[in-house]
């Protein structure tokens, strides 16, 4: 099959699909392997929100690239259709503590601290700017999904560890540039912030939790556990919808386990009856 056979519109797009992933990677397309390609997909899904249609057509002209042109066909298992959702992710304060005091890196606890304290995606981390921080209204001013503009909450512990980190590293137009001497007025990449993460969740002993994302589902479900309206959350985490940010009213198990039951509400000396002992050798 040869690309005179495929229409104008289907050839950009297929050379889009191949030049996103390269510069993603900064790699060359031929040495990529089946899990970054999947990675990719994922991260065109879920940061930057990209319609089923749109990951459809990468996935197609990645399939086409590598089977008609590297002649090495990788076999991609990546769905992009709609499954059912699964409740996010979401690790007790403790251990999210735990994972950003793992690292001695400063501009490494510092993404951390960012992404978890203000509800980040990691996308809009690694694109934040210096200007962004606003200390008089202790607000972050975000780019999210769509070029959507929001603000969101700039915690009082970060603020400080900002101040240092901003005297030691000087950073440039974005506030976590890249490592890459040759690209330091360029954000850190997203393979960069997740592989951040990671070394640090296990550095830490934490099993679960895996993918930074973990992070901002983290942040939302300690706002709603706190007792903080949902709809107010919601703002923060940049939802269009309220029925987004509901789903973590599912994990948040701490929460509802503080709920009593009505039958214990029932004042039983009123009622006539006596509470009983508890025998031990029932099973509950």
């Amino acid at each position: 099959m040869e690309l005179n056979n495929l229409s104008n519109n289907t050839q950009r797009s297929y050379l889009t699909a191949v030049t996103g992933i390269t510069r993603f990677y900064n790699q060359a397309p031929d040495k990529m392997t089946k899990e970054k390609i999947e990675d990719y997909l994922l991260y065109l899904k879920r940061e930057k929100g990209k319609a089923p249609n749109s990951c459809y057509a990468v996935l197609s002209g990645l399939r086409f690239f590598y089977k008609y042109v590297t002649e090495k066909e990788i076999p991609i298992t990546f769905s992009i259709r709609r499954t059912t959702r699964k409740l996010p992710q979401v690790l007790p304060m403790q251990e999210i503590w735990k994972i950003i005091c793992s690292t001695n890196n400063l501009k490494h606890r510092l993404i951390l601290m960012t992404t978890y304290s203000a509800g980040l995606r990691a996308s809009e981390t690694i694109n934040l700017k210096s200007e962004n921080i606003d200390s008089n209204t202790m607000l972050i001013k975000v780019t999210g999904k769509g070029n959507k503009e929001r603000y969101t909450l700039l915690s009082k512990k970060l603020l400080v560890e900002l101040r240092s980190y901003y005297k030691e590293y000087r950073p440039g137009t974005y506030l976590f540039p890249s490592s890459n001497i040759q690209k330091k007025d360029q954000p850190l990449s997203y393979e960069a912030i997740r592989t951040i993460y990671e070394k640090a969740r296990i550095k830490a002993g934490v099993k679960r939790g895996t993918g930074i994302h973990t992070l901002r589902h983290s942040f939302a479900t300690h706002l709603l556990e706190a007792g903080y309206d949902i709809r107010k959350i919601q703002v923060l985490m940049g939802h269009a919808r309220l029925t987004t940010t509901m789903i973590y009213l599912h994990v948040s198990c701490e929460t509802l386990s503080k709920i009593p039951s009505p039958l214990d509400l029932i004042d039983h000396k009123h009622a006539g009856k006596e509470d009983r002992n508890h025998d031990p050798d029932q099973k509950f």
